[in-house]
């Protein structure tokens, strides 16, 4: 789901202030406009109506499983010498909104990732290295793929027949997999960042957001909410975690960014490899690697933590104050949610011109426009909270399935508020009842936060109601209780990913009550339940006519 809207951009349901969208960059066609709900809020949701769309998997899942291979090869139906039978993997994760997205039969353990960037061309020559877990005998599996052309795939160092159906990749390896053996993919790929293709998931109608962000000097990415397999060949779903390197060769005289540490640096003649890698598994939503010119900006935060920032140069002084500020943002949110900061690093990528009108918890690197870093800090100081808080649930806790996304927009949210709160720039019961009354609106629009309507409804739907359910549920447990509960569900699944159902089990688990019903009718219910402790909140009256 995405994170808060950026201020000075895009709108986005309750945010801090009143936002514009920035014109489109000559040479792309207009997007549809966006939809609109009533609501006191300043900057109320965007959504559409939405019908899913399933990839042409089945057919290329056959051609895969009776592609040519070497004499001797183990198929589907032929017994391996421990007597399990290979067979295709899922060419689905089974998400109930991005029906078409994910893969079974096998786990990702790691992502290494081949760039070379030139300048004057939108195409990249590209590679991707997959280490990855068998979870049953396959004769042949599938990767989510967008890309511009996959020339060569090998899997265990051999070639191996492959197709490219929709958005899938299926792959027939030599020799089929056993159970339980850990195997790598070897993808060499073309990559073309002009290409702005909407989810398959998404009408004709909808809008959506550029997964390409091509600038003057470079580019960024956008992978949110399925857009991440146009960068990599992947399992690109929120429950399939993985570590991620980035090897990126640029002109010297540019500078790539990614998300994780930076490993190493090699220049030879004019260009320059950088090499970043993550400590710890993160979502494929919420990857970033970006060219550019950029200005580090470095820190150290609590216990010592690396902070290292990246600014478009262009507009380095005018955005340094905010990211200055990083260090102190941190002590806040951990001292919240009692839990030190889930990562190896952070830090805030600041990219020239418009960020498609978002602001991304991209994993250890939270992505904005560099413009919207230089707004007032009453406006950008609670947007740097929402993403970081997302570092902790949606990065570090990731979400079983889309329709659980009030998890990850649900918290940035409600700590995103409690930071104006404490700091004088809102007060709570003032913004809680406008939340409430928004609600009504939202519900009809997009669905109860954990039944969403449509695929596009992850973009906002999730964030209002669950911010409401968890400030009403700390209304009914006391802060001492709701804290424990937050605590110990993110101890739990730190690291995993995890459903609405596993937030209930903790709530219940923790509180000593069944607090099921209360959650449940938030988060699932057709009607807005009663807020607790403000009995008298209503719907918002209509204007008059």
């Amino acid at each position: 789901m995405f994170s808060a809207r950026m201020p000075g951009l895009r709108p986005r349901p309750g945010a801090d202030s009143t936002r514009s969208r920035a014109p489109q960059p000559s040479g792309r066609s207009p997007r549809p406009p966006r939809r609109r709900t009533r609501g006191s809020l300043s900057a109320l949701a965007a959504t559409g109506a939405l019908a899913l769309a399933v990839s042409a998997c089945a057919a290329a899942a056959q051609t895969g499983d009776t592609a040519a291979t070497a004499k001797g090869d183990v198929r589907a139906g032929a017994s391996t010498p421990d007597g399990r039978t290979p067979r295709p993997g899922a060419h689905s994760a089974g998400d109930p909104l991005f029906t078409y997205l994910g893969n079974g039969g096998y786990d990702v353990a790691s992502y290494d990732i081949r760039y070379d960037y030139r300048p004057g061309t939108t195409k990249m020559n590209s590679s991707v290295r997959i280490t990855a877990t068998a979870k049953q005998a396959l004769s042949s599996f599938s990767l989510d793929s967008k890309v511009d052309r996959v020339d060569s795939v090998s899997v265990q160092g051999e070639g191996a027949a492959f197709t490219v159906s929709g958005e899938k990749l299926v792959i027939t390896p030599r020799h089929a997999l056993r159970e339980g053996e850990s195997f790598r993919v070897d993808v060499s790929y073309r990559v073309d960042r002009a290409d702005d293709t909407r989810s398959p998931s998404y009408p004709p109608t909808a809008h959506y957001l550029q997964a390409w962000l091509e600038k003057d000097d470079g580019f960024a990415v956008m992978g949110q909410p399925d857009r991440a397999h146009m960068f990599f060949p992947g399992n690109d779903h929120p429950s399939d975690k993985a570590r991620f390197t980035f090897r990126v060769t640029t002109p010297k005289n540019l500078q790539a960014v990614a998300s994780g540490t930076l490993r190493s640096r090699r220049t030879t003649g004019d260009r320059t490899t950088y090499t970043y890698t993550t400590r710890d598994p993160i979502p494929t939503h919420v990857a970033q690697v970006a060219v550019g010119r950029f200005t580090k900006v470095t820190a150290r935060g609590p216990h010592g933590l690396p902070i290292r920032s990246y600014l478009a140069t262009a507009r380095y002084k005018a955005a340094k104050a905010p990211v200055d500020d990083i260090a102190d943002q941190v002590a806040w949110v951990e001292k919240e949610i009692g839990r030190r900061y889930p990562f190896e690093t952070y830090g805030v990528l600041g990219v020239p011109g418009d960020y498609d009108g978002v602001a991304l918890e991209s994993a250890t690197l939270s992505t904005f426009s560099v413009e919207g870093l230089t707004r007032p800090a009453e406006e950008i100081a609670p947007t740097m909270i929402h993403e970081l808080v997302h570092q902790y649930f949606g990065d570090a806790v990731s979400v079983r399935t889309w329709n659980d996304m009030w998890i990850s927009e649900g918290h940035a949210e409600y700590y995103q508020l409690l930071y104006s709160v404490a700091k004088g720039y809102r007060k709570l019961d003032d913004v809680l009842k406008q939340r409430y009354e928004f609600e009504f609106d939202k519900r009809v629009e997009s669905g109860p936060p954990a039944r969403l309507k449509t695929a596009q409804d992850v973009l906002t739907g999730g964030n209002n109601g669950g911010l409401l359910m968890l400030a009403g549920l700390r209304q009914q447990v006391g802060d001492s209780v709701f804290k424990k509960i937050e605590q110990t569900f993110y101890d739990r699944y730190l690291g995993r990913s995890a459903t609405t159902k596993d937030y209930i089990d903790v709530a219940n688990r923790v509180s000593g009550r069944d607090l099921t019903s209360y959650i449940e009718g938030w988060l699932y219910g057709a009607q807005v339940p009663p807020m607790p402790g403000h009995p008298d909140w209503k719907r918002a009256a209509a204007p008059a006519s």
